[in-house]
């Protein structure tokens, strides 16, 4: 997500050859990779929400709670395929989550440089508390997108203060590896969300209440976690507190280590920003600096155009979109959500080793490879029209819905 970022001083300035190479010998001490795991978990928070959220769209009890036209559509089949979920308000409640997260980003990135990451983090998980309280106890649509919004600040908020706190966190030998702990605990969300949507598919009306609760648990974690880690020492320096830096840069780097190197450089990096008068927005639009640019600005858009996150979010509803049942849709979204916890796990041992370069160009080239099968095989099952599959996938929605009428009749 883009968003006004919150630089680490520890690219401010060059560093002497022999402190880079005491840097490089810091070591990976229990306490660094414990207090990285706390952090890195906010990224399970989202990955969950994106995971739950694409699953319940396609359970019958939510759609008729609250998008009972979408169940008429798709049982009357009077439009292709492609279409059925063609909802003004099933759009707004999947765009919500990120509409408010972009807002929230252009806060947060001024709150994590002012109060700290670890404040950040705070206040982005006490948002996805409240968001998953609010959505589980839903029962109109308003109450419904009131989550989906408190849910995108918590995205704005610790998306802009995870990241940042890794990185300032981790050995700089490694850290590209704790860089993806952050996009592994994503995934990770994501699949414990499909696998929790396919275990509550079937428990009535109130299962995808139950997906959407569960949440909370990763939510509560990960805020009780945060209160015992320290900030990072480039926050606490760039507020002042040397002490409370020097503490903490002891406690992630090991008694042993040599802290004061790196808490001198820290400081040095903060007394050089600060005498920086120009505006950095000033400053990346120089001509020298354009190629960074083009680049920083082309990888995440290019990431995004490829539909990585439809994909992630609606997986349930494409592999519907081909014919499956539901069940058979949410299993496949947990086998998918599963292929990229291992491609993230085994990315994190590679990336520095290989470089970054090597992986964008794999990635790249398998990219391509993935998009033309996956066009390739819906043109095939379900046609440039949308409507070869609409038969057997609807008479089983059908079907359903005209089940839960005569229910709904009994019940009244």
């Amino acid at each position: 997500m883009s968003s006004q970022k919150a630089y680490s001083t520890t690219d401010v300035v060059m560093r002497s050859p022999a402190h880079n190479r005491s840097r490089d010998k810091a070591p990976i001490t229990s306490s660094v990779v414990l207090i990285s795991i706390v952090a890195a978990s906010s990224g399970m928070l989202f990955g969950y929400d994106i995971g739950v959220s694409g699953g319940v769209t396609t359970m019958i009890p939510f759609i008729q709670t609250f998008f009972p036209w979408v169940l008429k559509n798709m049982a009357e089949a009077k439009q292709d395929y492609y279409c059925v979920f063609d909802s003004h308000v099933v759009t707004a409640f999947t765009s919500s989550l990120y509409i408010a997260g972009l807002v929230a980003s252009l806060v947060a990135g001024r709150l994590t440089a002012r109060m700290g990451r670890k404040v950040t983090l705070l206040i982005g998980g006490c948002f996805f508390f409240v968001g998953t309280a609010v959505n589980a106890t839903a029962v109109n649509i308003p109450m419904l997108l009131l989550g989906r919004i408190l849910l995108g600040f918590g995205v704005g908020f610790t998306n802009q203060a995870a990241p940042v706190y890794l990185n300032e966190m981790a050995p700089p030998k490694w850290r590209g590896a704790f860089n993806t702990g952050f996009q592994f605990f994503l995934s990770l969300g994501v699949v414990v969300a499909t696998l929790t949507n396919f275990g509550v598919a079937h428990h009535g009306n109130s299962g995808w209440r139950i997906a959407i609760a569960i949440g909370a648990v990763p939510a509560i974690l990960m805020i009780v976690g945060t209160l015992f880690i320290p900030d990072t020492p480039s926050s606490l320096v760039g507020r002042g507190k040397i002490t409370e830096a020097r503490q903490s840069l002891t406690k992630v780097r090991g008694i042993s280590s040599d802290v004061e190197t790196e808490l001198n450089d820290i400081i040095n990096s903060k007394e050089a920003a600060k005498a920086v008068k120009q505006d950095p927005y000033k400053t990346i639009l120089r001509r020298e600096y354009r190629p960074h640019l083009v680049i920083s600005i082309a990888i995440p858009l290019c990431q995004q155009l490829t539909g990585i996150n439809v994909t992630a979010f609606y997986a349930p509803v494409l592999f519907q979109s081909i014919g499956m049942g539901s069940d058979s849709a949410l299993l496949s979204a947990v086998i998918l959500g599963a292929v990229t916890l291992v491609s993230i796990t085994l990315s994190g041992f590679l990336v520095d080793r290989c470089g970054r370069k090597v992986l964008f160009m794999e990635a790249g080239i398998q990219m391509i490879i993935c998009q033309v099968a996956i066009a390739s095989v819906l043109a095939f099952k379900v046609g440039a029209s949308g409507e070869e599959a609409i038969e057997a996938s609807l008479e089983h929605v059908g079907g359903r819905h005209r089940q839960m009428d005569i229910d709904l009749s009994k019940k009244y």
